[in-house]
């Protein structure tokens, strides 16, 4: 019989309380332990979706995920492996405002508490370790980070199937649940901005996103697939407003595009290329790589870039 995991998700929490570096640890009632906020995926969720909800349900922060900070692995009581991703993620003065937080059957109390304490009052291995990559991202001068999300759109009617205008292909019953299915991974992100091609299965793909955010769709023919291949795209452009915006931002683009688009990215950041980039823009319909950059230092290349299959 083949040995099934269980998957959860976590986060690093941060602040900086006078210029200061402070981490968010919890008291666990039951087990009466010190650890990082975590739980188990939730039937439905993505990893990312289910590292937000636990840290909220946990603490009573809510927050958009940073770079990713590694995965710890260790045997449960039952013999089950279990498998946590982890995320950075800030805490925003007014998230810790807004947080409802009190002690419970589950989580006895949150303590801010320096790194280096941290350090030294963890109960697990594992979560040392975790805090400890964390770590070394600060030593190396990034912390806060911001995103630009390249987005695959769903799938759409086959070209040999459609008799219209190519741009006008609409999305595929399967495309339009990709296009709900996004809505909760990208929003993970903390995704403010939402830039499409002017396609309609690229506008079509973003528009659940753009309803729940309360967004306007920014429509541009310089990612489309028929500018790129009429050599008319202006991908360059696009990339560099969002890199100099500095803004959690989404571009949903077309297969074909997507490589360039991600070397416009690379460039616009001064980042070396590499097979990476051809790996973070191979993505099914429907998918997505996240590619973090320095929050105030965009200039210093790529931090991390990782990549999420569709849900349907």
């Amino acid at each position: 019989m083949t040995e099934t995991a269980v998957y959860a998700a976590g986060g690093v929490v941060w602040r900086l309380v006078e210029g200061k570096l402070h981490v968010l640890a919890i008291h666990r009632t039951k087990y009466r332990d010190l650890t990082l906020p975590k739980g188990k995926v939730d039937p439905g969720e993505t990893l990312a979706e289910t590292a937000v909800r636990e840290i909220h349900e946990e603490t009573g922060i809510r927050v958009a995920l940073g770079v990713p900070v590694g995965v710890s692995t260790y045997r449960l009581p039952s013999k089950r492996k279990k498998i946590v991703h982890y995320w950075s993620a800030e805490a925003t003065d007014e998230a810790i405002r807004a947080s409802a937080f009190v002690p419970n059957r589950e989580i006895a109390a949150i303590e801010w508490l320096p790194p280096r304490k941290a350090l030294s009052r963890l109960s697990y291995p594992v979560d040392i370790e975790i805090l400890e990559n964390f770590l070394r991202l600060v030593d190396d001068g990034v912390l806060a980070t911001f995103p630009i999300v390249v987005l695959r759109h769903g799938k759409a009617t086959p070209r040999e199937d459609w008799k219209g205008k190519d741009a006008d292909r609409p999305l595929t019953d399967r495309g339009r649940r990709q296009a709900k299915a996004v809505v909760g991974p990208l929003r993970s992100f903390g995704v403010q901005r939402v830039v499409s091609s002017d396609a309609v299965r690229c506008v079509d793909t973003v528009a659940p996103l753009a309803k729940a955010l309360h967004r306007d769709i920014r429509r541009t023919e310089l990612i489309s697939q028929d500018a790129w291949e009429g050599g008319r795209a202006d991908l360059r452009k696009v990339v560099g407003k969002r890199v100099r915006a500095g803004k959690p931002a989404v571009l949903c683009s077309h297969r074909p595009v997507l490589p360039e688009l991600m070397s416009e990215i690379a460039l616009a950041t001064g980042t070396m290329k590499g097979s990476y980039l051809g790996s973070a823009s191979s993505l099914e319909t429907g998918g997505f790589s996240v590619v973090h950059l320095s929050a105030t230092n965009p200039g210093s290349g790529i931090v991390a870039i990782e990549t999420h299959p569709p849900k349907v």
